[in-house]
Protein backbone atom coordinates (compact mmCIF):
# COMPACT_ATOMS: atom_id res chain seq x y z
CA UNK A 1 0.00 0.00 0.00
CA UNK A 2 1.40 3.42 -0.96
CA UNK A 3 0.17 6.35 0.92
CA UNK A 4 -0.63 9.16 -1.92
CA UNK A 5 1.97 12.16 -1.31
CA UNK A 6 0.07 15.92 -0.75
CA UNK A 7 -0.66 17.63 -3.46
CA UNK A 8 -1.62 21.21 -2.07
CA UNK A 9 -0.44 23.20 0.75
CA UNK A 10 -2.86 22.51 3.47
CA UNK A 11 -2.06 18.62 2.98
CA UNK A 12 1.88 19.29 2.97
CA UNK A 13 0.90 20.74 6.36
CA UNK A 14 -1.16 18.05 7.97
CA UNK A 15 0.94 15.28 6.34
CA UNK A 16 4.47 17.13 8.25
CA UNK A 17 1.86 17.34 11.54
CA UNK A 18 1.46 13.42 10.96
CA UNK A 19 4.95 13.06 10.49
CA UNK A 20 5.77 14.95 13.96
CA UNK A 21 3.10 13.76 16.12
CA UNK A 22 4.77 9.54 15.06
CA UNK A 23 8.49 10.42 15.43
CA UNK A 24 8.81 13.51 17.30
CA UNK A 25 10.50 17.10 16.91
CA UNK A 26 13.98 17.21 16.48
CA UNK A 27 15.70 20.72 17.01
CA UNK A 28 19.42 21.56 15.77
CA UNK A 29 19.33 19.90 12.30
CA UNK A 30 16.95 17.74 9.78
CA UNK A 31 16.90 14.89 12.03
CA UNK A 32 18.98 12.22 13.90
CA UNK A 33 22.28 11.57 11.66
CA UNK A 34 20.99 13.53 8.39
CA UNK A 35 23.85 11.84 6.39
CA UNK A 36 23.26 8.43 7.36
CA UNK A 37 26.84 7.58 9.31
CA UNK A 38 25.59 5.56 11.67
CA UNK A 39 21.58 5.10 11.90
CA UNK A 40 19.88 2.66 9.47
CA UNK A 41 16.46 3.55 10.46
CA UNK A 42 14.48 5.62 7.23
CA UNK A 43 14.37 9.09 7.45
CA UNK A 44 10.78 8.98 7.31
CA UNK A 45 10.84 6.99 10.69
CA UNK A 46 12.94 9.86 12.46
CA UNK A 47 12.58 12.52 14.54
CA UNK A 48 12.13 15.62 12.27
CA UNK A 49 12.36 19.51 12.73
CA UNK A 50 9.63 21.01 10.73
CA UNK A 51 11.63 21.88 7.64
CA UNK A 52 12.44 18.20 7.26
CA UNK A 53 8.69 17.01 7.97
CA UNK A 54 7.66 19.38 5.40
CA UNK A 55 9.98 17.97 3.15
CA UNK A 56 9.78 15.04 3.94
CA UNK A 57 6.00 15.30 3.23
CA UNK A 58 6.44 15.69 0.30
CA UNK A 59 9.00 13.76 -1.54
CA UNK A 60 9.94 11.22 1.07
CA UNK A 61 13.22 12.92 1.67
CA UNK A 62 13.77 15.81 3.91
CA UNK A 63 17.14 16.58 1.84
CA UNK A 64 15.05 17.30 -1.12
CA UNK A 65 13.07 20.55 -2.23
CA UNK A 66 10.19 20.71 -4.08
CA UNK A 67 8.27 23.73 -5.40
CA UNK A 68 5.42 22.59 -3.20
CA UNK A 69 7.08 21.73 -0.08
CA UNK A 70 8.67 25.77 -0.86
CA UNK A 71 5.54 27.07 -0.98
CA UNK A 72 4.16 25.55 2.40
CA UNK A 73 7.63 26.78 3.76
CA UNK A 74 6.86 30.49 2.62
CA UNK A 75 3.52 30.35 3.69
CA UNK A 76 4.32 28.63 7.21
CA UNK A 77 7.34 31.45 7.97
CA UNK A 78 5.12 34.64 7.57
CA UNK A 79 2.67 32.64 10.35
CA UNK A 80 5.44 32.93 12.92
CA UNK A 81 7.85 34.96 14.99
CA UNK A 82 11.06 34.04 16.53
CA UNK A 83 11.76 36.93 19.11
CA UNK A 84 8.97 39.28 17.86
CA UNK A 85 9.88 39.20 14.14
CA UNK A 86 8.87 37.54 10.93
CA UNK A 87 11.29 36.67 8.37
CA UNK A 88 14.07 39.08 7.40
CA UNK A 89 14.20 38.21 3.72
CA UNK A 90 11.99 36.34 1.07
CA UNK A 91 14.10 33.85 -0.57
CA UNK A 92 13.62 30.46 0.27
CA UNK A 93 16.62 29.76 2.26
CA UNK A 94 15.73 32.95 4.64
CA UNK A 95 12.38 31.48 5.13
CA UNK A 96 13.85 28.04 5.95
CA UNK A 97 16.11 29.27 8.20
CA UNK A 98 13.43 31.25 10.05
CA UNK A 99 11.26 28.04 10.54
CA UNK A 100 14.30 26.24 11.48
CA UNK A 101 14.61 29.01 14.07
CA UNK A 102 10.90 28.96 15.56
CA UNK A 103 11.16 25.40 15.65
CA UNK A 104 14.93 25.61 17.52
CA UNK A 105 13.65 27.70 20.25
CA UNK A 106 13.76 26.22 24.08
CA UNK A 107 11.29 24.43 25.14
CA UNK A 108 9.56 23.64 21.55
CA UNK A 109 7.92 20.48 21.87
CA UNK A 110 6.16 18.66 19.23
CA UNK A 111 2.45 19.10 20.57
CA UNK A 112 3.74 23.23 19.73
CA UNK A 113 4.84 22.16 16.53
CA UNK A 114 2.07 19.97 15.31
CA UNK A 115 -0.68 22.40 16.63
CA UNK A 116 1.07 25.42 14.61
CA UNK A 117 0.95 22.92 11.28
CA UNK A 118 -2.77 21.58 11.70
CA UNK A 119 -3.78 26.20 12.59
CA UNK A 120 -1.19 26.93 9.10
CA UNK A 121 -3.31 24.00 7.23
CA UNK A 122 -6.75 25.24 8.82
CA UNK A 123 -5.04 28.82 7.82
CA UNK A 124 -4.49 28.34 4.16
CA UNK A 125 -7.99 26.53 3.30
CA UNK A 126 -9.62 29.24 4.35
CA UNK A 127 -7.64 31.35 2.35
CA UNK A 128 -8.03 29.78 -0.83
CA UNK A 129 -11.79 28.86 -0.25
Amino acid sequence: MTIPRPTTVPSVFRAAARLLAANGHFQGDYLPDPFDREMCVPHFLRPLSIVAALRCAVSGDPHETSLLSDAALGVLALRLEVNGEGPFWGDIFSLEFHVAAWGDVEGRTTECAVAVLYAAADASEQVAA
